[in-house]
């Protein structure tokens, strides 16, 4: 079993800047990707950023904006995001696909609420 948590959001002005972090622990073997994906109320759960490897990919709303990293030896991804804008404004939730050898799973977190007021 694997538990991923998620911590950080909060309530931020337009313009101002907030740090997710997405811890996973459990029976892990090994973790392939971390990523970040948002939901806004009535809309579809939307990719944010991913981490594998030694490469990132960013959804083009938030390139230059946020910028996505792991501590491998904690199992955790951060999301800096910074220059915040009302539309940023979802529940993050953190993704880890994670290798038990005989398969791969992925895992969700319970989500953080991210609010930026204008």
């Amino acid at each position: 079993q694997v538990q991923v948590v998620e911590s950080g959001g909060g309530l931020v002005q337009a313009g101002g800047s907030l740090r997710l972090s997405c811890a996973a622990s459990g029976s892990i073997f090994s973790i392939n990707a971390m990523g970040w994906y948002r939901q806004a109320p009535g809309k579809q759960r939307d990719f944010v950023a991913l981490t594998r490897g030694g490469s990132t990919t960013y959804a083009d709303s938030v390139k230059g904006r946020f910028t996505i990293s792991r501590d491998n030896a904690k199992n955790t991804v951060y999301l800096q995001m910074n220059s915040l804008k009302p539309e940023d404004t979802a529940v993050y939730y953190c993704n880890v696909e994670v290798d038990h050898i005989a398969t791969v799973n992925d895992y969700w977190g319970q989500g953080t609420q991210v609010t930026v007021s204008s």
